[in-house]
């Protein structure tokens, strides 16, 4: 198995809505904002190379919203997913499977690009199998109004409409994805239905990428929890449960959202669960 990382593109979001509850005195230390209060955003993903298997985890925004709507995400930066890809040797027609770790479009936009003419939408990745699973499908497809602006229907519905969507297998279970791959999945709730985190045994490490659990390295103690969260008190077990066994076992953590740190560990302190260190994709996936 090889690991590479793949930048999709990097953006900004409102400071206090990405740390909920928690002063800006306190997470500009860690996450600076601008003057207009945006902090820097990464949309980093990650592709599995095993065998005859090309799975990426995650695509980013994509590219076939409207000028105003990417207006709101201040774009910066010049990574795409396709110069990520050719940076590895590969192209989009290479990929065998997409998993979606959850349908907000920051994370599944990628996946769907338009057709030729610009009259539809067409999978920006014709061999490949999209995984979602059925809790979070519904949940997507028929959205509270507080989610139904993260869950556009045209980065969703082309993958059913196309032939493509696959939904994982026993959705309570550690693994259910690909066995073979020693693939597992951990649930969580409180940002969204069903989100799943996959974790990989990759050279005597167990790395967990972390989706919206763990945005960036300044989320890292309890309370801070994003704006964004659904169920912000769910959150918070979930976290919590999650942080402690990842400071007990040293898991790493590979980061989807944080423009600055790429990986880390944590560790327990007498303040709670905390950043113990701090690597480069290049010195954890080689």
């Amino acid at each position: 198995m090889k690991l590479y990382p793949i930048e999709s593109g990097n953006f900004k979001l409102d400071g206090g809505a990405m740390f909920g509850v928690v002063p800006k005195t306190i997470w500009n230390k860690t996450n600076p904002a601008d003057a207009n209060n945006l902090i820097d955003i990464a949309a980093r993903c990650l592709l599995i190379e095993d065998g005859n298997r090309l799975i990426l985890i995650d695509t980013g925004m994509g590219d076939k919203q409207s000028e105003k709507f990417f207006g709101y995400y201040s774009l910066w930066g010049s990574h795409t997913i396709d110069k990520s890809l050719a940076k590895y040797g590969f192209s989009r027609d290479d990929i065998t499977d997409v998993f979606q770790t959850h349908l907000h479009f920051d994370h599944c936009g990628g996946s769907i690009q338009w057709n030729k003419d610009k009259t539809g939408y067409e999978p920006a990745f014709k061999n490949a199998k999209f995984w979602s699973n059925e809790n979070h499908w519904e949940w997507a497809t028929k959205p509270n109004p507080r989610e139904k602006a993260s869950f556009l229907k045209e980065n969703i519905l082309p993958m059913q409409e196309s032939g493509q969507l696959e939904f994982v297998k026993r959705p309570e279970g550690d693994y259910g994805f690909s066995e073979e791959l020693n693939f597992g999945i951990f649930y969580v709730d409180g940002h969204t239905e069903k989100m799943m985190l996959p974790k990989l045994q990759y050279q005597n490490k167990t790395i967990y990428f972390m989706a919206d659990l763990l945005p960036t390295a300044g989320h890292i103690p309890l309370p801070y929890v994003m704006g964004y969260d659904t169920r912000p008190l769910l959150t918070l077990p979930e976290k919590e449960k999650f942080l402690k066994e990842a400071a007990a076992n040293n898991y790493y953590l590979f980061l989807e959202h944080d423009a600055h740190n790429q990986i880390i560990t944590v560790e327990e302190t007498d303040r709670g669960v905390r950043l113990k260190d701090v690597f480069t994709c290049d010195e954890i996936l080689r």
